[in-house]
């Protein structure tokens, strides 16, 4: 089964020597699982042929919002309404969980009460598990159809399933202790607040439930093959 990624951001430069890009992780996070895959850098415009390039779709996590005026983001919501149209299976982590729900009616806001930094306990589908997050933006309306399968303190929508074919999740179980370090070293200065980021060095080695949820990640392209 091919696997189609849709790479919306790019690590910071000094991580990819370690951890390599976002489709990378994506790979690695999957590893093991009998899929193959070929990566479509959409933020840098590089886009598929149509829907029925890959047999699923996988969207990365951004530096970007949803929200924002760029010019890969309308044809990527295209993109994404085809996908659902051909009744494909979709997958999307942070902002792609954003994205997905942005182009199919729901609304996504730089929320409020701010960022959401490190080791943080969802439950998701009602089995407590425990997920890196890094995000400020959320959906805070779901899609028409939008069943919310999973929640956090101060994350109303951190999951979400469409009909049988499409699963987002707001958290990370792409992202190691190593590339948490890197991200709080290299992009959290000036950005995040220093306590919050304070915070999540101190649970740098908690233990996080990656694998478990990258089974579900590929339970949901089996599934919908």
């Amino acid at each position: 089964m091919k696997i189609g990624i849709l790479q919306t951001g790019h690590a910071p430069d000094m991580l990819l020597p370690d951890t390599g890009d976002y489709d990378a992780m994506m790979a690695r996070m999957l590893d093991g699982q009998g899929f193959e895959f070929e990566t479509y850098a959409v933020v840098d415009q590089e886009f598929p042929k149509g829907p029925h390039a890959a047999d699923g779709w996988l969207i990365t996590g951004s530096k970007h919002g949803a929200y924002e005026d760029h010019p890969w983001i309308p044809p990527l919501e295209e993109l994404i309404r085809a996908i659902h149209t051909a009744n494909l299976p979709m997958v999307g982590i942070c902002f792609g969980h954003q994205i997905i729900a942005q182009a199919l009616g729901g609304k996504v806001v730089k929320h409020p009460d701010g960022w959401r930094v490190g080791a943080t306990q969802y439950d998701i589908e009602g089995t407590p598990l425990t997920l890196n997050a890094w995000h400020q933006d959320q959906v805070i309306e779901a899609p028409d159809g939008a069943e919310i399968i999973g929640r956090a303190e101060g994350c109303d929508i951190a999951a979400m399933r469409i009909g049988e074919r499409i699963y987002t999740v707001q958290p990370h179980p792409e992202y190691g202790a190593t590339f948490m370090q890197g991200l709080l070293d290299h992009r959290a200065p000036g950005v995040v607040p220093d306590p919050l980021s304070d915070h999540a060095r101190g649970l740098l080695s908690t233990h996080t439930d990656n694998a478990a949820m990258a089974t579900r990640i590929a339970d949901v392209f089996r599934k919908g093959a």
